[in-house]
């Protein structure tokens, strides 16, 4: 992986682990509506981690402004099957990469999720810690920080037969969330009436998006009331 000479800037798109037949039509018809140019880097699968390179972080917001399927965008700056191999990827960035985001005046925090498998505090801290041979310079700063990286571990799909190490790691900068807060904004529980046919609020908004709806467009909805 290059950095700052590419082209197009890669991304991975971290989705929620449910409704995963509806990813793909989603980001395909998101895409459509702000005309984006996207480029698979690998094929969509049911895996929750699709990279993807995208011409600019705007592009990668305005997807992400629609999407209920994704739960995070994180511009990647490294990816790998291993975790030294990841350690060892990170340590040959240019130190130019880096100033952005490591001056003094930057506070920061460095996030760690594990898929498929559980790990304590502790352990997440001790994650953490090896990551100490970035070049940061400012403080440390859990609650809204400037700068958000994000480091997760990928255990396959399987939990009982996970493996003992990750299967893929990935790092990078958290760009933005999906709207997976509008799910429960429109819950079933929060309505004032429900019908017999209520639609699932997920799916709702999946077919809003499927069909590019966007602010002044005229919908007829044959199961407007219930649906």
């Amino acid at each position: 992986m290059t950095y700052r000479n590419f082209p197009l800037k890669r991304y991975l798109f971290w989705f929620a682990n449910e409704h995963a037949d509806f990813r793909l039509p989603e980001i395909k018809s998101i895409v459509s509506l702000y005309n984006i140019s996207l480029k698979w880097v690998e094929e969509p699968s049911a895996h929750p981690f699709w990279i993807v390179d995208l011409p600019n972080e705007d592009s990668a917001r305005k997807i992400a402004s629609r999407s209920v399927c994704l739960r995070r965008v994180i511009e990647l700056w490294g990816h790998q099957k291993t975790i030294p191999a990841l350690h060892q990827q990170l340590k040959e960035v240019p130190k130019d990469f880096w100033k952005p985001y490591c001056a003094r005046n930057k506070s920061f925090k460095i996030k760690v999720e594990t898929f498929c498998n559980s790990q304590s505090q502790r352990e997440k801290v001790q994650k953490i810690e090896t990551f100490s041979y970035l070049p940061f310079e400012g403080p440390v700063k859990l609650k809204d920080p400037d700068v958000v990286m994000q480091y997760i571990e990928y255990y396959g799909m399987d939990p009982n037969n996970r493996p003992t190490v990750p299967c893929e790691v990935f790092f990078g900068l958290v760009i933005c969330k999906g709207q997976r807060d509008v799910i429960a904004k429109i819950n079933l529980k929060e309505r004032k009436f429900i019908g017999n046919t209520s639609m699932d609020p997920q799916l709702s908004l999946l077919m809003a998006n499927q069909a590019k709806i966007k602010s002044g467009d005229l919908v007829l909805d044959p199961f407007v009331g219930t649906g």
